[in-house]
């Protein structure tokens, strides 16, 4: 890893680290404050009972999820994901929303691989339906999903089915409101991109092993100290908020959605972790406003929010941000109304 990688991930992580610190700072802090009847022992025993229950439970998921996807970056060439995206707009928003079933790479390499493919042909409106869909349609997501909400099937069908919907709509809007390239021009993000096109020539002369070894454990380090501090927030919350106060936002009809909107915004986590977390809030979050988190998390969060800046103009991120926020809300809102879950 470069000078250039190195750095840009140190303030991805200074960045983040300082809106967490606000989270708590605005939320949990001033509810402790307040309550001067808490039992510190008893409370700290459930947080930390919490905290590794929680933690042992999504970290073989996602280490399953980094392994799966080291091997996707090693051994299947980029060619093999273009050359499958049909010419038709229609197909290839669906084949792109399914490509994650095939090709499940991470979610943080996700982005620059999309950016070069864009530059040897992909459209933009299959590359930004990718992007939004591959966190989530994939088998690892599918099984942590299920894993995560045992006898709640219903939860998965609903993530699944919502992320498809979502990242079709999105794709659409793209191919028919966006006229002009918003890439950012003359800057090569090659550098910091996971698994790069030199990987799949180089790959007979270098120990593949020690290649996937080596990405695997950059996601790894890179990706635990999101379930970490994931954890530990949800945790602080579970233990510490009044359920009281947590079930009058959570049973909200709308004010539930916005927490889980700026909740999974917040904590970046990997998509094949953040179903532990979601599942643990079940008790005094509507279903609907779950699967807001579980749907817009894995497409829109802080850390892929600054690798978007990084490829496409701000005012396009901006606009795309809004637009899935929107989509999933709704669609959230509709399925809960329905009865679906």
């Amino acid at each position: 890893m470069n000078n250039e990688v190195a750095l840009y991930k140190r303030k991805l992580a200074v960045l983040w680290m300082g809106l967490i610190f606000l989270l708590l700072l605005g939320g949990v802090l001033p509810s402790l404050a307040s309550n001067h009847s808490i039992d510190w022992v008893t409370s700290l025993s459930i947080f930390k009972s919490m905290f590794i229950s929680i933690l042992l439970e999504a970290l073989p998921f996602l280490l399953l999820g980094i392994v799966v996807s080291s091997v996707m970056q090693v051994f299947i060439p980029e060619s093999w994901i273009r050359k499958i995206i049909p010419k038709h707009p229609v197909l290839g928003v669906l084949v792109a929303s399914m490509m994650g079933m095939v090709f499940p790479v991470c979610e943080c390499g996700l982005i620059p691989v999309v950016r070069r493919l864009m530059k040897k042909g992909m459209p933009l409106y299959a590359g930004v339906t990718f992007i939004l869909a591959g966190p989530i349609i994939n088998p690892v997501v599918i099984s942590a999903t299920l894993t995560a909400f045992r006898g709640r099937s219903d939860m998965l069908y609903g993530r699944m089915g919502l992320a498809l919907i979502v990242s079709c709509v999105i794709g659409l809007l793209v191919y028919l409101l966006v006229k002009k390239d918003p890439r950012k021009p003359s800057i090569d993000h090659e550098s910091f991109v996971h698994g790069q096109d030199h990987v799949h020539t180089q790959s007979r002369k270098k120990n593949v092993g020690h290649q996937i070894l080596r990405h695997s454990s950059d996601e790894f380090f890179d990706m635990g100290k999101y379930l970490i501090l994931g954890v530990c927030i949800t945790s602080l919350i579970q233990t510490f908020i009044p359920r009281a106060e947590l079930v009058a936002i959570g049973q909200g009809e709308y004010s539930s959605h916005f927490f889980m909107l700026a909740f999974a915004y917040l904590l970046s986590l990997c998509s094949t972790s953040d179903a532990f977390v979601a599942s643990s809030f079940m008790t005094t979050f509507s279903a609907s406003s779950l699967l807001t988190f579980l749907v817009f998390g894995p497409m829109i969060d802080f850390k892929g929010t600054l690798m978007l800046l990084s490829v496409f103009r701000a005012k396009f991120v901006l606009l795309l941000i809004i637009a899935v926020a929107a989509v999933v809300v709704g669609g959230a809102l509709l399925i809960g109304a329905f009865g679906l879950i």
